[in-house]
């Protein structure tokens, strides 16, 4: 906002501060990712290391965030795990987002018959609910992390769909693309040189809203059995490994790995709606 002092014409910008709680949220996000790819300096032991004679340990001076039944350190699983627990949302927005935009960008583009088809298309995924449909990829190719990735970048590809060809709709009807038109450029051309380069404030802000979304995701079906598998070091692992202490009087092993997913999953909503605001309305 730009005011003009008393007694001058000297125009003065005032920035409008950030929200706290994107600040605290931005913060936190910056450790996470710092303590992951820190994790073998940070870490006081290492992350398979067994010890049943400490185990389901409280809090310690050797494990500060206690132990599994195992024995094993919970703080430095924790840390190792962020590693997978934020990639793995990341490949599998990746996946989406190159199959949504593109189908939601010719959409947009097309219209007529491929507009309808494509749109045919996303209402028939968006039949069944998400879990199910990822559920039935992962009976057909397998489990494991990488089908879990695969099939929820499928599931996740309509949403993206969805809002790209409603962003690109509004985007299509500027001058600039006209003009473009005129000058003989290709409809593939304009698309891929300016029309989604114009749309990636929007699309980037979306995603990192659905980043929480897809880390929960992932989390849930490595808790059900059908994500990241033993040995791998996974958060939603480590919740569904822990719930027997949860019987036996220990919450540690359950409570740690849940804290970090709901922890990481609101910062990153908070942070992804304050991002989406910035670059979607350019301000």
């Amino acid at each position: 906002m730009t005011t003009v002092t008393a007694g001058a014409l000297v125009p003065v910008t005032i920035r409008a501060r950030r929200p706290l709680q994107v600040v605290v949220a931005g913060g936190f996000l910056a450790l996470v990712v710092v303590a992951a790819v820190c994790a073998p300096l940070l870490a006081p032991h290492a992350p398979d290391a067994v010890d049943l004679s400490a185990s389901l340990a409280g809090t310690t001076s050797q494990h500060p965030l206690g132990t599994d039944a195992s024995g094993q350190d919970l703080l430095s699983r924790v840390l190792y795990g962020a590693r997978s627990s934020l990639l793995a949302p990341l490949a599998l927005l990746a996946l989406a987002a190159v199959l949504g935009v593109t189908m939601g960008t010719v959409a947009a583009w097309r219209g007529g018959w491929v507009d309808t088809l494509l749109s045919r298309v996303t209402d028939v995924m968006y039949a069944f609910p998400g879990l199910l449909f990822v559920v039935l990829v992962i009976a057909v190719f397998g489990d494991g992390l990488t089908t879990s990735i695969l099939a929820l970048g499928l599931a996740y590809a309509p949403t993206i769909a969805r809002y790209t060809r409603s962003v690109a709709l509004a985007e299509r009807s500027q001058p600039y693309i006209d003009a473009y038109r005129v000058q003989g450029m290709s409809g593939a051309r304009i698309c891929v040189r300016h029309l989604v380069p114009n749309l990636s404030g929007a699309l980037i802000g979306y995603l990192v809203v659905l980043f929480g979304e897809g880390l929960m995701s992932l989390a849930t079906l490595s808790y059900l059995g059908f994500g990241a598998g033993s040995p791998s070091i996974d958060w939603g692992l480590m919740v569904q490994e822990g719930q027997d202490a949860v019987v036996q009087g220990a919450l540690l092993p359950a409570l740690v790995p849940g804290t970090a997913i709901a922890a990481v999953v609101v910062a990153f909503n908070i942070v992804g709606v304050r991002v989406s605001d910035r670059l979607g309305h350019g301000r």
